[in-house]
């Protein structure tokens, strides 16, 4: 797995809650466009396509 930025893990342990991406932004004081961004990238580096297959890959690899 490529090395992810701080940011990304900030969101990255935000994905398993139940909340929006909108929420999210809110949490992490980003907007949502930045949530998007992130999560993007995440989904790249991590080798998936969705919310849920993001958050076992994680698991898979020991960053949840």
């Amino acid at each position: 797995v490529e090395q992810l930025t701080g940011r990304e893990l900030s969101v990255l342990r935000l994905l398993p809650s139940a909340l929006a991406p909108r929420e999210i932004a809110k949490e992490l004081y980003l907007s949502p466009n930045t949530i998007k961004t992130h999560t993007r990238s995440l989904y790249r580096k991590l080798g998936v396509n969705s919310r849920h297959e993001a958050v076992e890959a994680a698991r898979r690899v020991n960053l949840l």
